[in-house]
């Protein structure tokens, strides 16, 4: 199962308002892209995803086969540049 830190669970919660999405049945989906990394989309929560929420909201979506993938991981957030959080994968 995958690990989420508390300060990524506010940003991915900062991420979904500034993408406009008010619905807190929405989350955003971890899922991998073309290029090999992983993107996020915004979701709704199906059967057997793995379903981080904050703040009343969900936040993060992650679906069986990208748990299987991604095993025991961490997401966090490292500051890049002064004030500038990004989601990392440890």
């Amino acid at each position: 199962m995958v690990d989420v830190t508390e300060r990524a669970k506010e940003r991915l919660l900062d991420m979904k308002r500034l993408a406009n999405i008010s619905a807190p049945e929405v989350g955003l989906r971890l899922t991998p892209a073309s290029t090999g990394e992983w993107q996020l989309v915004p979701d709704r929560a199906t059967e057997g995803d793995q379903v981080v929420e904050h703040d009343g909201s969900k936040v993060l979506l992650i679906g069986a086969n990208a748990s299987e993938v991604l095993g025991d991981r961490q997401v966090d957030c490292r500051e890049t540049t002064p004030g500038e959080l990004h989601l990392v994968l440890t």
